[in-house]
């Protein structure tokens, strides 16, 4: 009751300060106010859903700045009561950062639509993401991602610190130095895992077929790694591994499937393994170069199940290529959208080996925003040409080959040899 009496009798000066606040702030633009009031209704409907029994649309809601309240009215007022709260009687208020809080209260929006890969990036975490998809950063890397509510590595990247150390696609990270993983978003877990060149991180991770947990320290280095690769196998099968779908990959695969054109090669091999992803127009170029012309390549479903069609542009140069392509558990996103664009258009003479692919099939819209940050929204779900939703399910491959525990420590790769064995067979029956 103490403490009660204390909340209702404020000091006249404090009741006089709050009134001057609440003035200033409904003279602020009538876009700021809604900004602000958005991204703090979808925090408090997040983390307090509790306290409604039924979702409020973002159509459909009336914001208000008065204490009565309805069903579909949410009144913004309580943001700068916290606000007002957390100054006068945080324990520590003199060691906040206001934008630290602005920007956790938009991050709280993006987390209450439960899609991890819906994000707020700040000023810091744009720029990092930015030294990511380039392949020029410091770090251990590889690409992690969330699978069934866990923190998962959904890939090391060839060559990369991770991969050295040890880590695999799968790997479930229960811990990052000591610290619970799955009390962290993505965007923390990749701040507390990323660090200068010649820094140390442990990861305590689980393997599917393993007993117990088990520790990986891996040294963080600077990464930077060429997205594609190109080496003719066999005397006359290409074999081309795609790491990334990043800035140089388009360049990267034209130069590679160009000059194994010119060398003649009778077969091809694209090696998505774990692969995790990036950007949608490379992997859309990468296609043309496999196909005919304006086939479709994926079809973007939007929340209102409207569809769009995006088609192969021309520059064909190995569709009548016998081609394999192998995927496994790291390939996720773009290597998706290419396995399954070559599954469904080339099915006569192209074959997929390996392993069900991670499965995310969803679209997300990088977007530049003020001050600096960005946001990265789902925009749509993709599917396959022949309309197969992929998204939580993955591609699986036509010949499924395991690459086991033994077979890694002991540096063989069957499904490497599958390939190889499969376009051996089909070169054999073409004579």
């Amino acid at each position: 009751m103490e403490d009660l009496e204390q909340k209702n009798n404020l000091p006249e000066e404090f009741q006089l300060y709050k009134k001057r606040m609440v003035r200033y702030f409904f003279q602020i633009s009538i876009f700021v106010l809604i900004s602000m009031s958005i991204f703090w209704a979808g925090f408090e409907i997040g983390k307090q859903s509790t306290q409604s029994t039924s979702p409020v649309s973002l159509e459909s809601v009336a914001f208000i700045n008065k204490t009565q309240q309805a069903d579909k009215t949410i009144d913004f007022s309580l943001f700068w009561s916290v606000w007002e709260l957390l100054k006068h009687k945080y324990v520590d208020a003199g060691s906040l950062d206001a934008k630290k809080l602005y920007y956790g209260a938009i991050k709280g929006m993006m987390a209450a639509t439960g899609d991890p890969y819906t994000t707020f990036f700040d000023p810091e975490e744009n720029k990092k993401f930015g030294e990511d998809i380039s392949g020029n950063f410091e770090g251990i890397g590889a690409e992690l991602g969330i699978k069934g509510g866990i923190l998962t590595v959904v890939s090391p990247l060839q060559g990369s610190p991770a991969e050295k150390a040890g880590l695999r696609s799968g790997d479930k990270i229960v811990k990052i130095d000591s610290n619970i993983a799955a009390d962290m978003t993505i965007e923390e877990a990749v701040d507390h895992i990323r660090g200068k060149k010649n820094t140390s991180v442990v990861l305590t991770i689980f393997r599917d077929g393993d007993s117990d947990t088990q520790d990986i320290t891996v040294m963080r280095d600077v990464i930077n790694i060429k997205s594609v690769t190109m080496e003719i196998k066999d005397g006359n099968v290409a074999y081309i591994k795609i790491t990334r779908f990043g800035d140089d990959t388009t360049k990267g695969f034209t130069d590679a499937i160009n000059k194994a054109a010119n060398q003649k090669s009778k077969g091809l091999i694209i090696d998505l393994r774990n692969n995790p992803g990036g950007y949608l127009e490379s992997a859309v170029d990468i296609a043309s170069k496999l196909l005919p012309k304006d086939q479709v390549v994926v079809i973007e479903e939007s929340s209102d199940k409207s569809q769009k069609k995006m088609y192969s542009r021309g520059g064909d140069v190995a569709s009548k290529m016998p081609t394999v392509v192998l995927i496994n558990e790291g390939s996720a996103s773009a290597s998706e959208i290419l396995a399954g664009a070559l599954k469904d258009d080339r099915s006569e003479n192209v074959t997929l080996i390996g392993k069900k692919s991670f499965g995310k099939g969803s679209v997300q819209e990088f977007i530049e925003m003020p001050q600096g940050t960005a946001a990265k929204i789902t925009v749509a779900r993709w599917l396959t040409p022949d309309g197969t939703q992929i998204n939580e399910k993955g591609i699986s491959p036509d010949k499924e080959v395991e690459l086991t525990n033994d077979d890694y420590a002991n540096n063989k790769d069957p499904q490497l040899d599958a390939a190889l064995q499969e376009l051996k067979d089909k070169l054999a029956i073409a004579k």
